[in-house]
């Protein structure tokens, strides 16, 4: 609870104050925790493109007002995550594929910089780390694992721009890749394709091992370049999940 102050001229707590602003930190906090559920659920296709969200629903199923739940939709609109029609309700927006070479080569630009300052500095205690990443992964890739398998895939990312020197570049990338994860989230269960970003892993970090700068920016940009023409298969499969 936010400290009570008294009134100068009376004496008396303002708590009529006090306990305003603490429904309203209470509301904020809540309305984040829904936005990122939420914002997890899409992510991950567990609620799929074109699937409707009701405000009365998800403000029963955690026990809140509607107004966190509005405040948490509105945030995933202006994230192109879900799409708001006044007069028919909210759904879950469908992939965008003309988002996604933008983003590619955002995410290219951003990862060749962390990439090729790893492999100027990497440590024997950096390789170890993607090695131990690496291996969980060839683990939930042999049980087809794909959710725990995309969740090593985000950490052998961060781990590299953690090497660098550089985590903020990648929280920049997490923004910028949204969409893409969204489309790769039907790629891993393809068959062999878990097999092939471990390989592509295992390029980028013995090129880091060796300190060789272009190797590890050359093993990271093919890396990176692969989802672009996966995603143009899978439209062809799940044309509903694209626009």
């Amino acid at each position: 609870m936010l400290n009570r102050v008294k009134c100068g001229g009376c004496g008396l707590r303002h708590q009529d104050s006090d306990r305003s602003n603490e429904i309203r930190l209470r509301r904020v906090t809540t309305a984040a925790v829904i936005y990122q559920r939420l914002h997890a659920a899409i992510v991950s296709l567990e609620l799929k493109p074109g699937m409707p969200l009701q405000e009365k629903r998800i403000a029963e199923e955690f026990g809140v007002s509607r107004t966190p739940v509005r405040e948490a939709l509105l945030r995933l609109a202006e994230m192109g995550l879900v799409e708001i029609f006044p007069q028919s309700g909210t759904f879950v927006s469908p992939i965008p594929l003309s988002a996604i070479p933008e983003a590619v080569v955002i995410r290219k630009s951003l990862e060749r910089t962390t990439v090729e300052r790893a492999a100027q500095i990497a440590t024997a205690e950096d390789l170890d780390r993607l090695d131990r990443i690496i291996a969980r992964q060839r683990a939930h890739a042999a049980l087809g694992e794909a959710s725990r398998f995309y969740e090593e895939d985000e950490a052998f990312h961060g781990a590299i721009s953690a090497i660098a020197g550089y985590p903020g570049i990648w929280t920049l990338v997490k923004t910028v890749k949204l969409q893409i994860d969204r489309a790769r989230r039907l790629t891993l269960p393809v068959p062999g394709r878990m097999t092939t970003v471990v390989d592509e892993h295992v390029a980028i970090r013995d090129a880091i091992a060796a300190h060789d700068v272009d190797r590890a920016s050359a093993a990271m940009m093919r890396h990176l370049g692969a989802v672009i023409p996966d995603v143009e298969a899978l439209r062809q499969h799940h044309p509903d999940h694209f626009t």
